[in-house]
């Protein structure tokens, strides 16, 4: 888990899960999906694919494997395998994680323009989410509305709400970019863009599984830029 890049991780893995004798569930579990982001990160989906689904077939940490699978089925073009995958992680996650594999779903919906699947899905996922993640959520699901043509009477307690919660960060800034260009801020949106695009590409897995997202940030500024 501490390998410097995708090819130690994935020959640490091999070493592992090559052990002679029997090997704890959650141990090979674990190297698994080791061996698994080696290939996810070489963009070899269909075999990072395989070994999520083998180790489903251990029964630990399902939900997250789930979530595994769907982002190489993803890779593969399979978004209705990744759609089924993501349903599965909400159904059998503990309440814990149920909200983010919700949040998710609702996301990938969203990219597909599937709208009043992805507000249901970001419905749920606020009911299920903690305090922290709340307001990304929320004003998640108030993107998806504003998409789908209606304007939400509370959006800008929903901007001031997630521009002030940690959760800002990161995705936060895809949101929140998007939400200023719909309001007309374009410099606001354009700066949250930027930053957003930034930080998608600091580590190998994260820009896969944000590649969507990405092009959806860059297709923005650049109809700012046009206009």
């Amino acid at each position: 888990m501490g390998a410097r890049s995708g090819a130690a991780r994935g020959r640490w893995a091999r070493l592992g899960l090559a052990q002679r004798g029997p090997i704890d569930k959650t141990i090979q579990t674990m190297l698994l999906r080791q061996l698994y982001r080696s290939h996810y990160e070489a963009r070899r989906f269909a075999r990072a694919r395989v070994l999520a689904l083998q180790a489903l077939e251990l029964d630990v940490l399902a939900d997250v494997l789930h979530q595994d699978a769907a982002r190489a089925a993803l890779g593969e073009r399979d978004t209705e395998g990744a759609l089924s995958h993501l349903r599965r992680a909400a159904r059998c996650a503990p309440a814990s994680r149920r909200a983010f594999h919700l949040w998710t779903l609702g996301s990938l919906l969203f990219l597909l323009h599937r709208y009043a699947e992805s507000a249901a899905a970001l419905d749920r996922a606020e009911r299920w989410s903690g305090p922290a993640a709340r307001p990304l959520y929320r004003a998640h699901r108030a993107l998806v509305r504003i998409a789908m043509g209606e304007r939400p009477h509370d959006l800008q307690s929903v901007v001031d709400e997630l521009a002030a919660a940690p959760c800002a960060l990161g995705y936060g800034r895809f949101v929140l970019g998007h939400l200023a260009y719909a309001s007309g801020r374009w410099a606001v949106a354009r700066r949250y863009l930027d930053d957003f695009v930034r930080a998608s590409q600091s580590e190998a897995a994260l820009a896969i599984a944000l590649e969507g997202e990405r092009q959806m940030a860059q297709t923005t500024m650049a109809a700012m830029c046009s206009n």
